[in-house]
């Protein structure tokens, strides 16, 4: 899988991220990420584009 904090670009499907919401392939230049740190550790989510990071509850 691609560095999960590096800018994504354009990958291959199969070596990138899955999209938190509904698990599409995160490539290109629409993806979202949000991270947070929680206890101590540093957490991330993908996301494949703007509707999804919208549904995310996280």
């Amino acid at each position: 899988m691609v560095d999960p904090t590096s800018d994504i670009g354009d990958v291959d499907p199969e070596d990138a991220p899955a999209c938190a919401v509904c698990g599409a392939a995160v490539t290109g230049d629409d993806h979202r990420v949000r991270s947070w740190v929680a206890d101590g550790n540093v957490e991330h989510r993908h996301f494949c584009d703007d509707d999804c990071l919208e549904k995310w509850d996280g």
